[in-house]
C-alpha cells in the first residue's frame, strides 16, 4: 500500500492500494464459491469452468470483492497511520481492472485535537437549600387539599366556596378569528368565585341549583394556560348536577397515619422537610452543574464531528418519539411528521451533547477518573430488577449491543461532572 493522506480540521482522506496478487486471491475465491451453488444447462452443480461464472457473474464478483477487501485494508491503513475515524469510509475514485491493484480514497472524520483548558478554574454556585417553617406549613396544607373530601349540599344554590358539579359542551364562537375546536367535559368540579375560575363561570353559576342548565359566553385572553383557547371565545352551554362544599382533613395524628408510617404530625413535617431539601438539593446541584458544562463548552471551542452529531440527533429523535408513542402517539401519526424539520430543531441540542461529552471525556483522562468493576456491577443488577430479567440476561444483551460500553461511559461522566462540581467551591 501506498497511502497519502490530506488534513481538514476533522476530516481525512487516504489513498489505498491494495495488491493485484490480494485482489486475485479474493476474486478467484468468490468464483469457487459461486461454482458451488451456480447453475447452468449442460453442467452439473459445481462443474460449471470459472470462465463462465466469471463472464457471467463478473459486476456481482467485483461488488463482492469490492465489499469484502475494502472495510479490512481500510482499517489497517488507518491503524497504521495512527487515525482513529469516528465515521464510515466515503470511497471514491475506485479503480478496480483485472490483473491490477485495487485503488481508492476514503473519505472520514476523527475527532478534533482538543487542547484542554481552564477547567479548574471552574467555578459553580453552591447555593442554599434550606426549606423555611412557612413553606413546610404549605406543603402541609397541599396535601390537605389533595385528601379534601366534597359532600352533597341540599336545599340552596351554589354561593361563593361551593363547588358547582358540572358537564359541559363548549363550541367557539362564529365568526371570531382563530376559531378552536369544540370542548366536552363531564363530572366536573367548578369552584364559585375560585382563584382559578373564569369571572364568566362564577357569575353564571353563582345561585344555580341542582338540574339548572345555564348558557354564556367565555372570553379567555390571549396568555391564557390552555394554547388551545387563548384568545378565543366560547360558547358554553353548562348543565349542574349538583352542588358540594369542600372539606378538609384534620391536621391531625389520624391524617398523619394515613399518608404512612408516621407517628404523629410532628414526624410528616419532618419527612416533608427532607424530601423538599433533598429535591431542592438535587435541583440547586443540577443547575449548578449545567452552568459548569456550559462554561466549560465556553472555555473550549473546538470543530465537532459531523458523523457525531447526527448520530446524537438520532438519538435524540429515538428518545422523542419513545415518549411520544407512550403518551398514545400512533405509527400513522409520527409518519406525517416532518423529520428534516425536527432533525434541524434537534441540531443545536445535540452539538452540545456531543461537545460536553467529549469535554467530559478530557477531564477524566487528565484526572484518572475510571469506572469499577463494581460499579458497573450495580448498574446491571438495577437494570435487572428494573426489567425483571436475570442480571446475566441483561450483561449478555448489554455486551452484543455495545450497551455497556455506553454505561461505562455515562457512568464517567457523571463522576467527572460530580469532580468538576466539588472542586468548584
Amino acid at each position: 500500500m501506498s497511502p497519502t493522506e490530506a488534513k481538514e480540521s476533522t476530516k481525512r482522506e487516504i489513498e489505498i492500494e491494495i495488491p493485484a496478487e490480494e485482489v486475485g486471491r479474493e476474486t478467484e475465491s468468490r468464483i469457487q464459491k459461486y461454482q458451488k451453488v451456480a447453475h447452468f444447462p449442460g453442467f452439473r452443480r459445481g462443474h460449471v469452468p470459472a470462465s463462465i461464472i466469471r463472464q457471467r457473474f463478473s459486476e456481482e464478483i467485483k461488488t463482492d470483492v469490492v465489499e469484502a477487501l475494502i472495510p479490512r485494508y481500510f482499517r489497517q491503513e488507518a491503524a497504521r497511520l495512527g487515525i482513529h475515524p469516528v465515521s464510515q469510509p466515503r470511497v471514491s475514485d475506485m479503480h478496480l481492472h483485472d490483473g491490477e491493484p485495487l485503488r481508492f480514497k476514503a473519505a472520514f472524520e476523527v475527532l478534533p485535537e482538543i487542547k484542554l483548558e481552564g477547567y479548574r478554574e471552574l467555578r459553580a454556585d453552591h447555593t442554599e437549600t434550606a426549606v423555611s417553617d412557612s413553606e413546610v406549613e404549605q406543603a402541609l396544607s397541599d396535601l390537605r387539599e389533595q385528601h379534601a373530601s366534597f359532600n352533597a349540599v341540599e336545599g340552596r344554590a351554589a354561593a361563593d366556596g361551593d363547588f358547582a358539579q358540572v358537564s359541559l359542551d363548549g363550541n367557539p364562537k362564529e365568526g371570531k378569528a382563530g376559531e378552536g375546536q369544540p370542548v366536552h367535559m363531564d363530572e366536573v368540579l367548578v369552584e364559585i368565585g375560585g382563584k382559578s375560575t373564569m369571572p364568566e363561570f362564577t357569575e353564571n353559576l353563582r345561585g344555580a341549583n341542582a338540574g339548572d342548565e345555564r348558557t354564556f359566553d367565555v372570553n379567555y385572553p390571549e396568555d391564557a394556560q390552555d394554547k388551545r383557547l387563548a384568545g378565543k371565545t366560547f360558547t358554553y352551554t353548562v348543565k349542574v348536577s349538583g352542588i358540594k362544599q369542600k372539606s378538609l382533613p384534620e391536621l391531625n395524628e389520624e391524617f398523619a397515619k394515613k399518608l404512612g408510617e408516621f407517628a404523629d404530625v410532628d414526624a410528616l413535617r419532618a419527612r416533608i422537610r427532607e424530601q423538599m431539601e433533598f429535591e431542592r438539593k438535587h435541583e440547586a446541584e443540577r443547575a449548578a452543574k449545567d452552568k459548569l458544562v456550559e462554561e466549560l463548552i465556553r472555555r473550549n471551542d473546538f470543530e465537532v464531528p459531523e458523523s457525531l452529531i447526527e448520530q446524537q440527533i438520532d438519538l435524540r429523535l429515538e428518545r422523542g418519539l419513545r415518549a411520544l408513542a407512550a403518551k398514545g402517539l400512533s405509527a400513522e401519526q409520527m409518519k406525517k411528521m416532518d423529520l428534516a424539520r425536527l432533525r434541524a430543531g434537534q441540531r443545536e441540542g445535540a452539538t452540545h451533547d456531543v461537545k460536553a461529552a467529549l469535554l467530559l471525556e478530557k477531564v477524566a483522562d487528565a484526572e484518572n477518573i475510571q469506572v469499577t468493576d463494581e460499579q458497573m456491577d450495580e448498574e446491571v443488577d438495577s437494570l435487572a430488577k428494573q426489567t425483571k430479567q436475570t442480571v446475566e440476561a441483561i450483561r449478555a444483551r448489554l455486551a452484543q449491543d455495545g450497551g455497556l460500553d455506553r454505561i461505562r461511559t455515562r457512568i464517567r461522566n457523571e463522576k467527572t461532572l460530580e469532580f468538576l462540581y466539588q472542586q468548584s467551591a
